[in-house]
């Protein structure tokens, strides 16, 4: 019998940021491996985190880690876990991809725990700021933000505080760094 491995992307919210929620990615690294997951790797502090494992419910593992994460280190940290195929398509479902006139460097994701139950787009709409750019997809959130994201009203706070789910944003070339890294582990 042929024992299945998934490939899986695990996004921390929230740890290693302005001195809060400290967590050394070495120590990260053994919590997932004593959690039996395999391979695992870390992309920069920010809790990206991609490794193998047996076939489970992305939401299944999402409690898992978040609970080791308190038992161990004493934080509540919102984690999304995502497959490689569904990271896959939401890289390839970018609206602003293909516009010339957008650099990549001003391009973001906002990851969603779980699709809203509803949402008014005027609400987001309204909080844009000038050349700001955001579309919605099931799962994730695309900005465009020509100002830099330090300068956004659309943050995770806000998007958290709206549609009711847990949110993480990563930069555009962090995004494809974790994929390219879950891609050299299939």
């Amino acid at each position: 019998m042929t024992i299945t491995m998934t490939t899986y992307i695990s996004i921390l919210r929230g740890i290693n940021v302005s001195g809060q929620k400290l967590i050394k990615m070495d120590d990260l690294r053994k919590l997932y491996e004593i959690l039996g997951f395999r391979n695992v790797t870390t992309y920069v502090q920010s809790g990206n985190v991609i490794f193998n494992g047996d076939d489970f419910e992305p939401s299944d593992l999402e409690q898992k880690i978040s609970r080791q994460i308190k038992k161990d280190f004493g934080y509540e940290v919102p984690v999304i876990v995502l497959t490689i195929d569904k990271l896959k398509q939401v890289l390839h479902n970018n609206p602003f991809l293909n516009d010339p006139n957008k650099e990549h460097s001003f391009m973001h994701v906002t990851f969603l725990s779980s699709k809203p139950d509803y949402f008014e787009k005027e609400t987001f709409e309204s909080k844009k700021q000038s050349e700001e750019e955001i579309s919605f997809s099931e799962n994730a959130i695309y900005l465009y933000c020509p100002n830099g994201y330090g300068r956004t009203k659309l943050t995770n706070n806000f998007f958290e505080s709206k549609l009711k789910v847990d949110a993480t944003t990563r930069n555009w070339k962090t995004t494809n760094e974790i994929f390219k890294i879950a891609n050299q582990m299939k």
